[in-house]
């Protein structure tokens, strides 16, 4: 699909905005999920879970939808294509993939922070440690796809290749 040079460019530097912005929300949030798995500071307890749940409502799961979606976009509107090169399906699957596991994370935390702020002990509600690092992990392997575009075209790839020459 071609799009006007400007609205392009738009569409990127939403990408790149939102990519970015998620990849930070969820460093912050894994400061919080550290606080909550090891401190013995009840009150900090509470707070970090506290924290957690608005952090997720209100920041990353509105980050990471709309990551999808305009990343989605971006590939559809540049001359990558969505499923022209094996990076992009990568990438797209991960992310998607991520935003999945997050949604289904996201109600575990609003539990536990409706736990916490219940005056249960918060010190025997579980973390979400595992998640938050997995997460981060997953995040930064697609912007290393999105720096590096290792090379590799799909099938579908290929036939457009093919086409274009004929």
């Amino acid at each position: 699909m071609t799009v006007p040079r400007v609205l392009s460019r738009l569409v990127l530097t939403a990408h790149i905005v939102t990519a970015v912005g998620w990849l930070g929300a969820v460093l912050a949030y894994l400061a919080l999920d550290i606080v909550a798995s090891v401190s013995e500071d009840i009150a900090a307890v509470r707070a970090a879970y506290f924290g957690m749940d608005l952090s997720i409502r209100y920041v990353i799961v509105p980050l990471a939808i709309a990551s999808v979606l305009i990343g989605t976009a971006n590939a559809l509107t540049s001359s990558w294509g969505l499923f022209r090169h094996y990076w992009v399906v990568v990438k797209l699957l991960l992310t998607v993939f991520a935003t999945v596991i997050l949604l289904l994370e996201a109600q575990t935390i609003m539990y536990m922070a409706e736990l916490a702020s219940t005056g249960a002990d918060p010190g025997n509600l579980p973390g979400s440690l595992l998640h938050s690092i997995g997460g981060l992990v997953v995040l930064i392997t697609v912007a290393v796809l999105s720096v590096y575009k290792p090379k590799g075209l799909t099938r579908h790839g290929w036939r457009q290749q093919l086409r274009a020459r004929e």
